[in-house]
């Protein structure tokens, strides 16, 4: 097996094309999202973008249990270890700002991608891998698909766009996952948005030689779009994805969270006295999981419930480094995959004994408007 951090590969097609593959190349971390994968792959796909030949573009991960398992926070812990390890405004955050400034350019890229991108959400995909997957063209779901953004459990916040796509659930629904981390599988995926396809994981490789085979015309977008269109319309078999978790409860679920603030919906949803296993697990994680992160992820719903994307990601990324600077996310890492004693030691006792004024100073940019590191996100890609 190759170690490089990313493999890519091109399928010759019918008349001269070719079908771009690459594949997260780190199954022994579950394709955790590298920073030299994201440089690889933002290299990759700006070069596939410009080559006339390249038809269609196919993102996967290594190994048969993950896509990508989210980004490679083990990697940030280090980084703020090294380069001071004292909580507060003044605390290191190179790495952290160089790390988010690619993730989150390379998954607006994706969002704006110009040619056909389908992403092979097999296995685990969360957090940074759900970055990955949230913008393709066409989202693949398997039987094996397990989506979450599990970030109540080390700190931080659901980023990487979620700002933004989780408002464009029903309401309530995006706030619910936010807050508890809850899996989803490719039922709840293609009911909420975050999939277009369901295919059986072994209809893969005829997928892709199927592909191979199709007609892209003369390589215009357009046709290359309706290719793979029409080669996934046959591969397609909704009737064999898992029975969904979430929109047989939607209507509890958005009870549960209402529209009155982080701390009553969390309070709401610690009480509900359902037996149902799925509810179960979402209230043991918000439970033990970080106060602040709760209103994180209220604040950031409400400020983007009208954002263009650009603009979530230009807040995302600000929060995300005071998060590493100054916010809870070394010692949640820590607890959950360093030290491992799952005993994180969070600064607030509960959601409702956060102060306002420490959540305002993590939304306090790092830069001025003008050295925003994506002032200039959104500005001259082509949609499609």
């Amino acid at each position: 097996m190759s170690d490089l951090a990313v493999c890519f590969d091109e399928l010759p097609t019918r008349g001269g094309g070719r079908v771009g593959v690459a594949r997260l190349n780190a199954p022994k971390s579950l394709n955790a999202l590298s920073l030299e994968m994201i440089q690889r792959l933002s290299a990759k796909l700006e070069a596939w973008a410009v080559d006339r030949s390249v038809v269609a573009v196919w993102l996967e991960g290594s190994g048969d249990k993950a896509f990508c398992a989210g980004g490679d926070v083990v990697a940030l812990y280090r980084s703020l270890m090294e380069e001071g390890d004292v909580r507060g405004p003044d605390r290191g955050g190179l790495f952290a700002e160089t790390y988010f400034t690619a993730e989150y350019r390379l998954d607006h890229r994706i969002h704006t991608y110009p040619k056909p991108l389908m992403v092979w959400g097999d296995g685990i995909v969360m957090g940074g891998g759900l970055g990955l997957l949230a913008g393709g063209f066409q989202r693949l779901a398997t039987e094996t698909t397990r989506i979450a953004m599990p970030e109540i459990t080390i700190g931080l916040y659901p980023d990487i766009g979620a700002s933004w796509f989780l408002n464009r659930m029903p309401p309530g629904i995006g706030a619910y996952l936010g807050l508890t981390g809850a899996q989803l599988n490719a039922r709840d995926a293609l009911d909420l948005g975050l999939a277009d396809r369901f295919i059986p994981r072994d209809r893969r490789d005829d997928l892709l030689g199927a592909l191979a085979e199709a007609d892209y015309g003369d390589h215009d977008p357009a046709d290359c779009r309706l290719a793979v269109e029409g080669v996934l319309d046959r591969f397609e078999a909704r009737d064999q994805a898992p029975e969904g978790q979430v929109w047989p409860l939607r209507d509890h679920l958005q009870s549960l969270v209402g529209e009155t603030g982080a701390a009553d919906a969390t309070a709401r949803i610690l009480a509900d006295a359902s037996d149902d296993p799925w509810l179960e697990a979402n209230r043991g994680r918000l439970a033990s999981g970080c106060p602040m992160t709760a209103h994180l992820v209220w604040r950031m719903l409400e400020r983007h419930r009208h954002s263009s994307l650009a603009d979530a990601f230009r807040d995302e990324l600000g929060l995300s480094v005071q998060c590493c600077r100054q916010g809870d996310f070394a010692e949640g890492v820590r607890a959950l995959l360093i030290d491992k004693d799952k005993q994180p030691k969070w600064s607030h006792a509960d959601v409702a004994s956060v102060p306002e004024e420490d959540i305002q100073a993590l939304f306090a940019s790092p830069w001025s408007k003008e050295e925003h590191p994506l002032r200039d996100l959104g500005v001259g890609h082509r949609v499609g």
